[in-house]
């Protein structure tokens, strides 16, 4: 049952948050009314995209709007790369932490941002409630599977790999506080196993040797939490496992027998793309929408890969002298705009200004090309308009790992890939672009700049920095043929 006038509200305000392509709320309007429960629990934003014939980041902007319109709620997941499942979820990105532990195949990781952190969206429940809004009314099964697994998960084959899961099980029960339960199941060969949710109980019986005579008991304790397998042999036959829950909590209990040569946590599985930290924070309107937003883990979240733009403007202080503070100060903030502009186009978001220069990241560097580009072409065409106070600007990129961090209430990052962004950008002069050999070597990259842009090959030391770095000094063609 959807909430109509709920509905409709939330949709006149959402339509009037910005302007949307042709039919784009009418597909998100369509999906709300008619779709499944799992249809609108977790939504992959780029799979919706895919299944709609819509852009993507028009999609992740809809869908952050939709969030802010509270037809939505935005969830954080952290992922398992070896069983798939989800190993925890959070409302916000101050729940997420730097490591995180999966309790299925007892692995530990790393969190990162451009890998298994990703980003759903759920319908909300005073819109229209679906059954995953009540997990604990859910049976064990779907609780496990549903909640406690992903679909995205792939097989080479494509066949989602809590299909597999789930041919390979047993029973899937609940563990009731304070009592004991009781499963059973026949194994000829392979391995047995038994793991919850929660953690507190991970078993595994290889089954090897001559068969037994006798059903074999196991004791299972439902207790503190466990770090890794419990592992004894059984013969082949008939296991019989007496499970004591000890906690005051529910637990969920699964038990699986897996066929001779699958492993737990050693499935070769891939995820379909969907929409990564990385990228979300590399995005304009999460910035904007979501300022209160902030990174609590004490030692911030890695980042494997990300583009950093940095600009500057050349002989800001003789501009403040010549045309006055305030004329230069409106100026310098229309430049602001433009460059914003120019980000967002392609795809980036600007982190922050910093006097008269801009630090701006991007999910990959062609893109973060194009922005520079850009950028240039538009304080070009903004100087015509400006006879004797031309702006001159300066542009650097670099790319590489680096900390997403909370500095000054304000989603940051930091690191020697930072440092050197922001040095690059010093070797520039009027506009030019500086770019490191990393993001010159990227894909897509060399075909871009093509037969339109000169390039000067260098080896720079820079300022602060110790090491020598090969950068290309980018230039259109007429100018680098009139300085030669």
């Amino acid at each position: 049952m959807v909430n109509e006038q709920v509905l409709d509200e939330r949709l006149a305000i959402l339509e009037a948050a910005r302007p949307w392509s042709p039919r784009v709320i009418a597909k998100l309007e369509g999906h709300i009314r008619t779709a499944d429960d799992e249809a609108l629990f977790r939504i992959n934003p780029l799979t919706f995209a895919k299944d709609k014939v819509l852009a993507e980041d028009e999609v992740i902007d809809l869908l952050l709007h939709a969030t802010v319109c509270r037809l939505f709620r935005m969830d954080w997941l952290l992922l398992c790369p070896k069983c798939s499942c989800v190993v925890e979820s959070f409302s916000s990105l101050q729940g997420v932490h730097n490591r995180y532990h999966c309790q299925l195949c007892q692995s530990d990781f790393e969190a990162v941002l451009d890998d298994f952190i990703a980003v759903t969206f759920t319908v909300s429940p005073d819109l229209r409630e679906i059954a995953f809004h009540h997990p604990e009314q859910l049976s064990a099964a779907d609780r496990f599977f549903k909640v406690g697994g992903t679909r995205d998960g792939r097989l080479p084959d494509g066949t989602p790999f809590v299909e597999v899961q789930r041919s390979v099980t047993r029973a899937v029960i609940d563990l009731p506080p304070g009592q004991s339960s009781w499963l059973e199941a026949d194994a000829s060969e392979g391995t047995v196993v038994g793991l919850t949710l929660e953690g507190r109980a991970a078993v595994l019986y290889p089954i090897e040797g001559p068969p037994a005579a006798e059903p074999q008991h196991f004791e299972v304790v439902f207790g503190e939490k466990v770090r890794k397998h419990t592992a004894r042999k059984a013969a082949p036959g008939r296991l019989s496992l007496h499970i004591r829950n000890i906690t005051s909590e529910l637990g969920t209990f699964i038990l699986a027998v897996l066929p001779p040569g699958m492993e737990v946590g050693h499935a070769p599985i891939r995820f379909v793309p969907f929409l990564t930290g990385k990228r979300l924070l590399t995005t304009q309107t999460f910035r904007d929408l979501f300022r209160s937003e902030v990174i609590r883990a004490s030692e911030g979240i890695g980042v494997r890969d990300i583009t950093l733009l940095f600009t500057d403007l050349k002989g800001s202080t003789a501009l403040y002298e010549k045309i006055g503070d305030l004329n230069a100060f409106a100026l310098v903030q229309q430049h602001f705009e433009r460059l914003q502009a120019a980000t967002v186009r392609h795809g980036g978001a600007v982190v922050k200004t910093i006097g008269d220069a801009v630090m701006a990241t991007f999910a990959e560097p062609a893109a973060a090309v194009r922005a520079a580009i850009d950028m240039l072409s538009e304080i070009e065409a903004f100087n015509h308009g400006l006879p004797g106070q031309q702006l001159l600007l300066k542009i650097g990129l670099h790319r590489g790992a680096s900390i997403a961090v909370t500095l000054n209430d304000r989603l940051d990052y930091f690191g020697q890939t930072v440092n050197v962004a922001a040095r690059v950008q010093s070797l520039a002069d009027a506009n030019e672009i500086y770019l490191t050999q990393d993001i010159y070597e990227a894909t897509g990259v060399p075909e871009l700049l093509g037969a339109s842009f000169g390039l000067e090959p260098e080896v720079a030391t820079l300022p602060g920095l110790h090491e020598e770095v090969s950068v290309f000094r980018v230039m259109p063609r007429h100018a680098s043929a009139g300085a030669a």
